[in-house]
Protein backbone atom coordinates (compact mmCIF):
# COMPACT_ATOMS: atom_id res chain seq x y z
CA UNK A 1 0.00 0.00 0.00
CA UNK A 2 1.67 3.30 -0.68
CA UNK A 3 2.26 6.08 1.60
CA UNK A 4 -0.39 8.55 0.39
CA UNK A 5 -3.16 5.69 0.82
CA UNK A 6 -1.73 4.52 3.94
CA UNK A 7 -3.91 4.92 7.08
CA UNK A 8 -2.92 6.87 9.35
CA UNK A 9 -4.35 4.79 12.18
CA UNK A 10 -4.70 0.45 11.65
CA UNK A 11 -6.19 -1.54 14.31
CA UNK A 12 -5.36 -5.53 13.70
CA UNK A 13 -7.56 -8.19 15.64
CA UNK A 14 -6.90 -5.99 18.78
CA UNK A 15 -7.28 -7.71 21.70
CA UNK A 16 -7.30 -6.29 25.57
CA UNK A 17 -8.56 -8.02 28.84
CA UNK A 18 -8.45 -7.19 32.23
CA UNK A 19 -7.54 -10.20 34.70
CA UNK A 20 -10.46 -9.20 37.62
CA UNK A 21 -8.68 -11.77 40.34
CA UNK A 22 -7.14 -14.78 41.32
CA UNK A 23 -7.54 -17.68 42.50
CA UNK A 24 -6.61 -18.72 46.51
CA UNK A 25 -2.95 -19.87 44.97
CA UNK A 26 -2.70 -16.53 42.88
CA UNK A 27 -3.31 -18.03 39.80
CA UNK A 28 -5.09 -16.09 37.14
CA UNK A 29 -8.53 -15.94 37.45
CA UNK A 30 -11.74 -14.52 35.45
CA UNK A 31 -10.51 -12.26 32.53
CA UNK A 32 -12.48 -9.00 31.37
CA UNK A 33 -12.71 -8.78 27.83
CA UNK A 34 -12.92 -5.26 27.67
CA UNK A 35 -11.96 -5.32 23.69
CA UNK A 36 -12.24 -8.53 22.09
CA UNK A 37 -10.79 -8.42 17.99
CA UNK A 38 -11.68 -5.23 16.73
CA UNK A 39 -10.07 -3.96 13.37
CA UNK A 40 -10.47 -1.00 11.62
CA UNK A 41 -8.45 1.88 9.96
CA UNK A 42 -8.41 5.50 10.51
CA UNK A 43 -6.86 7.49 7.03
CA UNK A 44 -4.90 11.20 7.83
CA UNK A 45 -7.46 14.04 8.32
CA UNK A 46 -10.49 11.80 8.81
CA UNK A 47 -12.51 11.84 12.32
CA UNK A 48 -13.96 8.10 13.19
CA UNK A 49 -16.65 7.74 15.39
CA UNK A 50 -17.13 4.99 17.78
CA UNK A 51 -20.22 4.61 19.98
CA UNK A 52 -21.79 2.03 21.50
CA UNK A 53 -23.80 1.80 25.67
CA UNK A 54 -21.87 2.33 28.44
CA UNK A 55 -18.98 -0.62 29.10
CA UNK A 56 -18.89 -1.62 25.95
CA UNK A 57 -15.01 -0.95 25.15
CA UNK A 58 -15.15 2.42 23.33
CA UNK A 59 -12.87 4.11 26.13
CA UNK A 60 -10.72 1.16 26.42
CA UNK A 61 -10.17 0.91 22.57
CA UNK A 62 -8.65 4.76 22.82
CA UNK A 63 -6.51 4.49 25.72
CA UNK A 64 -5.05 0.82 24.02
CA UNK A 65 -4.05 2.93 21.35
CA UNK A 66 -2.44 5.46 23.12
CA UNK A 67 -0.32 2.62 24.78
CA UNK A 68 -2.16 3.89 28.35
CA UNK A 69 -3.04 -0.30 28.20
CA UNK A 70 -0.94 -2.48 27.05
CA UNK A 71 -2.76 -4.27 24.75
CA UNK A 72 -3.40 -8.29 25.12
CA UNK A 73 -2.88 -9.30 21.73
CA UNK A 74 -3.30 -7.92 17.99
CA UNK A 75 -1.55 -5.34 16.52
CA UNK A 76 -1.22 -1.57 16.41
CA UNK A 77 0.02 0.78 13.06
CA UNK A 78 0.57 4.28 13.43
CA UNK A 79 1.07 5.58 9.78
CA UNK A 80 2.73 1.97 9.05
CA UNK A 81 4.69 1.06 11.47
CA UNK A 82 3.60 -1.46 14.78
CA UNK A 83 4.12 0.17 18.10
CA UNK A 84 2.12 -2.97 19.95
CA UNK A 85 5.47 -4.24 21.43
CA UNK A 86 7.15 -0.83 21.65
CA UNK A 87 8.70 0.06 25.42
CA UNK A 88 7.70 3.34 26.79
CA UNK A 89 11.69 4.64 25.67
CA UNK A 90 10.39 3.46 22.10
CA UNK A 91 7.24 4.93 22.32
CA UNK A 92 8.12 8.54 23.24
CA UNK A 93 8.46 9.89 19.34
CA UNK A 94 4.83 9.03 19.37
CA UNK A 95 3.69 10.23 22.63
CA UNK A 96 4.15 13.83 20.54
CA UNK A 97 2.16 12.71 17.89
CA UNK A 98 -0.47 10.62 19.16
CA UNK A 99 -2.36 12.61 22.54
CA UNK A 100 -5.78 12.50 24.10
CA UNK A 101 -8.94 14.73 25.37
CA UNK A 102 -9.92 13.31 28.66
CA UNK A 103 -13.76 13.22 29.21
CA UNK A 104 -13.32 14.70 32.71
CA UNK A 105 -12.16 18.01 32.30
CA UNK A 106 -11.85 18.67 36.24
CA UNK A 107 -10.19 15.11 37.23
CA UNK A 108 -7.98 15.33 34.22
CA UNK A 109 -6.11 18.77 35.54
CA UNK A 110 -3.91 18.63 38.34
CA UNK A 111 -5.26 20.92 40.60
CA UNK A 112 -2.11 21.79 41.85
CA UNK A 113 -0.91 23.27 38.73
CA UNK A 114 -1.69 26.68 36.97
CA UNK A 115 -2.96 26.62 33.39
CA UNK A 116 0.71 28.21 32.40
CA UNK A 117 1.93 24.93 34.11
CA UNK A 118 -0.59 22.49 32.47
CA UNK A 119 -0.33 23.89 29.29
CA UNK A 120 3.86 23.97 29.29
CA UNK A 121 4.19 20.72 30.84
CA UNK A 122 4.04 18.93 27.70
CA UNK A 123 6.49 21.30 25.96
CA UNK A 124 9.15 20.49 29.09
CA UNK A 125 8.37 16.75 29.28
CA UNK A 126 9.65 16.96 24.96
CA UNK A 127 11.94 18.90 25.46
CA UNK A 128 10.18 21.41 22.49
CA UNK A 129 11.14 24.95 24.22
CA UNK A 130 12.37 26.95 27.14
CA UNK A 131 11.85 29.97 29.07
CA UNK A 132 10.20 33.33 27.03
CA UNK A 133 9.65 30.67 24.18
CA UNK A 134 7.53 28.23 25.91
CA UNK A 135 5.74 31.09 27.69
CA UNK A 136 4.90 32.40 24.10
CA UNK A 137 3.83 29.30 23.02
CA UNK A 138 1.87 28.53 25.89
CA UNK A 139 -0.12 32.20 25.51
CA UNK A 140 -0.42 31.16 21.68
CA UNK A 141 -2.23 27.81 22.82
CA UNK A 142 -4.64 29.31 24.93
CA UNK A 143 -5.97 31.94 22.67
CA UNK A 144 -6.42 29.25 20.13
CA UNK A 145 -9.07 27.58 22.43
CA UNK A 146 -10.76 30.52 23.17
CA UNK A 147 -9.20 31.34 26.19
CA UNK A 148 -7.35 34.78 27.53
CA UNK A 149 -3.66 34.94 28.58
CA UNK A 150 -4.47 36.43 31.83
CA UNK A 151 -5.90 32.98 32.83
CA UNK A 152 -2.75 31.50 32.53
CA UNK A 153 -1.95 31.87 36.62
CA UNK A 154 -5.16 30.70 37.51
CA UNK A 155 -6.28 26.92 38.85
CA UNK A 156 -8.06 24.69 37.16
CA UNK A 157 -11.19 25.01 40.22
CA UNK A 158 -11.58 28.87 38.85
CA UNK A 159 -13.08 28.29 35.73
CA UNK A 160 -16.20 26.31 34.18
CA UNK A 161 -16.54 22.95 32.75
CA UNK A 162 -16.69 24.29 28.97
CA UNK A 163 -13.13 26.45 29.97
CA UNK A 164 -11.38 23.61 31.51
CA UNK A 165 -12.15 21.56 28.60
CA UNK A 166 -10.47 24.21 26.94
CA UNK A 167 -7.40 23.99 28.67
CA UNK A 168 -7.18 20.05 28.14
CA UNK A 169 -7.73 20.84 24.63
CA UNK A 170 -4.78 23.09 24.67
CA UNK A 171 -2.87 20.91 26.51
CA UNK A 172 -3.27 18.28 23.47
CA UNK A 173 -2.42 20.63 21.13
CA UNK A 174 0.96 21.69 22.71
CA UNK A 175 3.24 18.91 21.31
CA UNK A 176 1.34 19.36 17.51
CA UNK A 177 -0.25 15.80 17.83
CA UNK A 178 -0.78 14.41 14.32
CA UNK A 179 -3.54 11.97 16.08
CA UNK A 180 -5.85 12.59 19.19
CA UNK A 181 -8.50 10.82 20.88
CA UNK A 182 -11.26 12.47 21.99
CA UNK A 183 -12.69 10.28 24.84
CA UNK A 184 -16.26 11.72 25.41
CA UNK A 185 -14.90 15.05 25.58
CA UNK A 186 -18.49 16.43 26.09
CA UNK A 187 -20.04 14.54 27.74
CA UNK A 188 -19.24 16.42 31.14
CA UNK A 189 -20.44 19.49 29.59
CA UNK A 190 -23.88 21.57 29.73
CA UNK A 191 -26.16 21.02 26.31
CA UNK A 192 -25.06 24.60 25.53
CA UNK A 193 -20.94 24.47 25.58
CA UNK A 194 -21.09 21.08 24.00
CA UNK A 195 -21.50 22.77 20.44
CA UNK A 196 -19.34 25.54 20.77
CA UNK A 197 -16.54 22.47 21.82
CA UNK A 198 -17.53 20.27 18.63
CA UNK A 199 -17.18 23.38 16.73
CA UNK A 200 -13.94 24.23 17.57
CA UNK A 201 -12.46 20.51 17.11
CA UNK A 202 -13.72 20.84 13.61
CA UNK A 203 -12.37 23.95 13.29
CA UNK A 204 -8.78 22.58 14.45
CA UNK A 205 -9.04 19.72 12.43
CA UNK A 206 -8.85 21.34 9.13
CA UNK A 207 -6.43 24.01 10.46
CA UNK A 208 -3.71 21.40 11.40
CA UNK A 209 -4.88 18.82 9.23
CA UNK A 210 -5.56 16.52 12.95
CA UNK A 211 -7.28 12.90 12.77
CA UNK A 212 -9.62 11.87 15.54
CA UNK A 213 -11.19 8.90 17.30
CA UNK A 214 -14.45 10.36 18.82
CA UNK A 215 -15.85 8.24 21.55
CA UNK A 216 -19.31 9.32 22.34
CA UNK A 217 -22.71 7.73 23.43
CA UNK A 218 -23.87 11.14 21.10
CA UNK A 219 -25.11 9.72 18.20
CA UNK A 220 -26.56 12.91 17.11
CA UNK A 221 -22.97 14.85 17.32
CA UNK A 222 -21.47 11.74 16.23
CA UNK A 223 -23.08 11.97 12.80
CA UNK A 224 -22.04 15.95 12.79
CA UNK A 225 -18.39 15.51 13.42
CA UNK A 226 -17.72 11.88 12.13
CA UNK A 227 -16.49 10.97 8.53
CA UNK A 228 -16.64 7.11 9.82
CA UNK A 229 -18.93 5.62 12.31
CA UNK A 230 -18.37 2.38 14.22
CA UNK A 231 -21.10 0.61 16.36
CA UNK A 232 -19.79 -1.43 19.63
CA UNK A 233 -21.12 -3.99 21.58
CA UNK A 234 -19.66 -5.74 24.71
CA UNK A 235 -16.29 -5.62 23.33
CA UNK A 236 -16.67 -6.08 19.73
CA UNK A 237 -17.37 -4.33 16.70
CA UNK A 238 -20.66 -4.83 15.35
CA UNK A 239 -20.93 -2.40 12.23
CA UNK A 240 -19.12 0.57 10.68
CA UNK A 241 -19.35 2.38 7.57
CA UNK A 242 -19.12 5.64 5.96
CA UNK A 243 -21.24 8.10 8.63
CA UNK A 244 -24.13 8.68 5.87
CA UNK A 245 -24.20 5.23 4.88
CA UNK A 246 -24.50 3.93 8.34
CA UNK A 247 -27.17 6.19 9.42
CA UNK A 248 -29.07 5.84 6.28
CA UNK A 249 -28.53 1.97 5.57
CA UNK A 250 -28.14 0.60 9.47
CA UNK A 251 -27.82 -3.48 8.93
CA UNK A 252 -26.81 -4.67 12.28
CA UNK A 253 -30.14 -5.03 13.99
CA UNK A 254 -28.36 -3.72 17.43
CA UNK A 255 -27.59 -0.63 15.26
CA UNK A 256 -31.13 0.03 14.43
CA UNK A 257 -32.21 -0.34 18.27
CA UNK A 258 -29.30 2.51 19.27
CA UNK A 259 -30.23 4.22 16.24
CA UNK A 260 -33.89 4.28 16.84
CA UNK A 261 -33.82 6.09 19.62
CA UNK A 262 -32.12 9.49 18.87
CA UNK A 263 -34.41 11.77 19.12
CA UNK A 264 -36.13 13.59 16.30
CA UNK A 265 -36.72 17.54 16.20
CA UNK A 266 -39.60 17.30 13.41
CA UNK A 267 -42.89 16.01 15.32
CA UNK A 268 -44.44 14.62 12.24
CA UNK A 269 -41.19 12.64 11.11
CA UNK A 270 -40.88 11.85 14.89
CA UNK A 271 -44.34 10.36 15.07
CA UNK A 272 -43.85 7.85 12.11
CA UNK A 273 -40.55 6.79 13.24
CA UNK A 274 -40.53 3.31 14.90
CA UNK A 275 -38.51 2.52 18.39
CA UNK A 276 -36.94 -0.51 18.79
CA UNK A 277 -37.25 -1.69 22.51
CA UNK A 278 -34.32 -4.35 23.11
CA UNK A 279 -35.66 -6.59 25.65
CA UNK A 280 -33.37 -7.96 28.68
CA UNK A 281 -30.09 -6.36 30.08
CA UNK A 282 -26.50 -6.13 28.72
CA UNK A 283 -24.45 -9.16 29.71
CA UNK A 284 -22.06 -9.26 31.63
CA UNK A 285 -18.52 -9.28 29.98
CA UNK A 286 -17.05 -10.93 32.47
CA UNK A 287 -19.59 -14.12 31.09
CA UNK A 288 -20.03 -13.32 27.86
CA UNK A 289 -22.80 -15.32 25.73
CA UNK A 290 -21.52 -17.86 23.41
CA UNK A 291 -21.44 -17.24 19.27
CA UNK A 292 -23.15 -13.99 18.98
CA UNK A 293 -23.18 -11.57 22.31
CA UNK A 294 -26.09 -9.64 20.81
CA UNK A 295 -28.30 -12.78 20.54
CA UNK A 296 -29.90 -12.10 23.95
CA UNK A 297 -31.32 -9.26 23.50
CA UNK A 298 -31.96 -9.74 19.54
CA UNK A 299 -35.27 -10.25 18.22
CA UNK A 300 -33.85 -12.02 15.27
CA UNK A 301 -31.74 -14.55 17.16
CA UNK A 302 -31.35 -18.34 15.65
CA UNK A 303 -29.82 -21.14 16.35
CA UNK A 304 -26.60 -20.55 14.46
CA UNK A 305 -26.17 -17.32 16.79
CA UNK A 306 -25.45 -19.26 19.85
CA UNK A 307 -23.15 -21.35 18.10
CA UNK A 308 -20.79 -19.51 16.19
CA UNK A 309 -19.65 -15.44 16.50
CA UNK A 310 -20.48 -13.74 13.59
CA UNK A 311 -17.10 -12.54 11.50
CA UNK A 312 -16.93 -8.78 10.39
CA UNK A 313 -18.34 -8.54 6.52
CA UNK A 314 -17.98 -6.12 4.53
CA UNK A 315 -21.40 -5.87 2.02
CA UNK A 316 -20.14 -3.16 -0.34
CA UNK A 317 -18.69 0.52 -0.01
CA UNK A 318 -16.59 -0.38 2.87
CA UNK A 319 -19.94 -1.10 4.65
CA UNK A 320 -18.67 -3.78 7.19
CA UNK A 321 -21.09 -6.07 9.47
CA UNK A 322 -21.23 -8.76 11.52
CA UNK A 323 -24.39 -10.25 11.75
CA UNK A 324 -25.36 -14.05 10.48
CA UNK A 325 -28.24 -12.06 9.06
CA UNK A 326 -26.44 -10.60 6.67
CA UNK A 327 -24.84 -12.74 3.38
Amino acid sequence: MGAANRPLIEVRNLKKYFEVQKNFFGRSGTLLKAVDDVSFAIQRGETFGLVGESGCGKTTIGRTLLKLYEPTAGDILYDGQSISKLNHKEMLPYRKKMQMIFQDPFASLDPRMTVAEIVGDPLAVHNICQGKDRIDRVKELIELVGLKADHLGRYPHEFSGGQRQRIGIARALAVEPEFIVCDEPISALDVSIQAQVVNMLEELQERFGLTYLFVSHDLSMVRHISHKVGVMYLGSLVEYADVHELYTNMQHPYTQALLSAVPIADPDTAEQSKRIHLQGDVPSPLNPPSGCAFRTRCPHAMGRCAEEKPGLRDIGGGHVVACHLIE
